[in-house]
């Protein structure tokens, strides 16, 4: 599918972390996707009872969800960043925005603002698999210097974080 020649970096809502009062805001971000977001963002197709039982499992194991609100105040964007115990200091991300959102920096400040979380919780290591076609969340991995591979119909990033820079962070905090 062909990239339309624009893009603007300009957001006229906030980014925040959403509170457990957010759920069923997300879960409507969730359903508004339409069926090439839902295909991108979960790597296939998806029911909306599926996007209703994520979102709450997603509430209610420790996921870190950062949504981003629009001048409404729905929630049209989101960032997760999901524990995978069985890979020390390992988070795993996954993120959305809804077509009429996309191509502003929306994804790129929910990347940042998750950055700052995988640090607080001492992750060195996010992992991040997306639909081979979702050639903006590939875009986005490499802006953060992710490692992409291709295997079993997936791409798979990995982006290594280190230990923290409390300059790149500060850095982070104020572009988010």
């Amino acid at each position: 599918m062909a990239e339309p020649a624009y893009f603007t970096d300009s957001i006229e809502g906030r980014i925040r972390q959403l509170r457990p009062s957010d759920l069923s805001q997300f879960r409507d971000h969730l359903i508004r996707l339409d069926r090439d977001s839902r295909r991108d963002r979960f790597n296939g197709t998806t029911s909306d009872a599926f996007l209703c039982t994520y979102a709450e499992r997603c509430f209610h194991d420790g996921t870190t969800v950062v949504g981003y609100l629009g001048r409404d105040g729905q929630v049209h964007g989101a960032a997760e960043l999901h524990e995978r115990p069985e890979v020390a200091d390992t988070g795993e991300i996954a993120f959305s925005v809804e077509p009429a959102h996309q191509r502003r920096g929306i994804g790129r400040r929910l990347f940042r603002r998750l950055i700052l979380h995988a640090h607080a919780l001492d992750y060195t290591r996010l992992l991040v698999t997306t639909h081979p076609n979702n050639e903006a969340m590939k875009r986005l991995a490499r802006t953060f210097r992710a490692r992409l591979s291709f295997a079993d119909g997936s791409t798979m990033g990995e982006i290594e974080l280190g230990r923290p820079n409390l300059d790149g962070i500060a850095e982070l905090r104020l572009s988010a």
